[in-house]
């Protein structure tokens, strides 16, 4: 009795805490879009920007086009690419127990450059959609990739040492198929190639963010009901299985749903890495274990990555556009490992 007398304001004071990070990760990401929006080669006012998004009518036109037609999609656009490479791989960690796992370490990241290689090197488009050629291509090879994971972890069991093992035979497959694609190519198709690979926001557009968008949206919406058996999962198969969790069949579904995200959100824009592994973790040491709270808090640092590295993508080199994916592998990795070092056993 007297146990829980203390418990329940112990509980109380963690839940408020938990509270307190998402809320300061909503204000913290929201400042950062409002940093990506005024940032640029025409670097342009906070007045001119409010002016341009609220009043278009009124406003300069030369701002409006710059503001609603080039920034505010890349802007969306980084918000979404953070949010479902980082729910993706709060939810590969959790259904795996491997620190490690992530779309890009489990050759996710890979197939889909395989397959956007491939298509900018036989020139083949679709038939109707010819100008989503490419993605339809990164797509497909993601979930190839995802269904080669998954279909040598069923022979086995679906364990999680299994399907790691699996995801990273995937990985050194897709990555070496790409390289042979890269040596057979012209200069000018090798150029394109390795522009697709390095991940860039100057893909994003109208046209292409509602699909991601929407996709993303519909995956983080069907993760919402297993929040509990992950959390769960977390103290291991057997007493996850003991509270009355399919550990098999939640794998399979989890997985199927970060396969999705992860081809949602690379198809557009290209190789992205790194923010599927650091986020989570971030996220992971402010808030715990509780996915109710793990994966919104996975979502906002994700976002707010992408979002910060956008901004970064402009200011490194004045006037041009650095590729996302370049700054997010430059400033992840030394951050990766900042955070090993610092709070490996606390979080993990």
């Amino acid at each position: 009795m007297d146990g829980a007398v203390y418990a329940a304001p112990l509980y109380a004071r963690i839940i408020a805490r938990r509270v307190l990070w998402l809320t300061l990760g909503a204000l913290a990401l929201g400042l950062a879009i409002v940093l990506d929006i005024l940032t640029g080669p025409a670097m342009l006012g906070l007045t001119d920007v409010l002016h341009s998004l609220f009043l278009p009518g009124s406003a300069d036109a030369t701002n409006v086009v710059i503001v609603w037609s080039i920034r505010l999609p890349m802007t969306l656009m980084a918000v979404t690419i953070g949010v479902a490479l980082s729910v993706a791989g709060v939810a590969m960690q959790t259904i795996l127990g491997n620190p490690l796992a992530s779309p890009y370490t489990l050759g996710l990241s890979a197939a889909a450059g395989f397959g956007a290689s491939l298509a900018l090197l036989t020139g083949i488009t679709l038939p109707i959609l010819g100008l989503f050629t490419v993605p339809f291509a990164a797509f497909v090879a993601s979930a190839c990739a995802s269904a080669l994971v998954y279909g040598f972890s069923r022979v086995r069991g679906m364990s999680s040492e299994i399907m790691v093992l699996a995801g990273i035979a995937t990985l050194f497959l897709f990555q070496s198929l790409q390289s042979m694609l890269q040596y057979m190519a012209e200069p000018e198709v090798l150029q394109a190639i390795v522009f697709w690979l390095f991940g860039s926001l100057l893909k994003a557009s109208w046209t292409n963010l509602p699909i991601s968008t929407g996709l993303t949206a519909l995956c983080v919406l069907a993760l919402i009901p297993d929040l509990w058996r992950l959390t769960a999962l977390r103290m291991g198969d057997e007493r996850a299985a003991a509270v009355g969790v399919d550990v098999g069949r939640l794998r399979i579904r989890v997985f199927t749903l970060t396969a999705l995200l992860t081809a949602g959100a690379i198809c557009f824009v290209g190789t992205i890495g790194f923010v599927g592994l650091v986020a989570p973790h971030i996220a992971r040491m402010l808030v715990g274990e509780d996915q109710r709270f793990l994966l919104p808090m996975a979502a906002l640092t994700g976002a707010f990555v992408m979002v910060a590295a956008s901004v970064l993508s402009k200011l490194i080199s004045p006037g041009h556009v650095i590729p996302i994916g370049i700054v997010t592998a430059v400033f992840g990795v030394p951050f990766l490992f900042i955070l090993i070092l610092r709070g490996k056993r606390k979080s993990w």
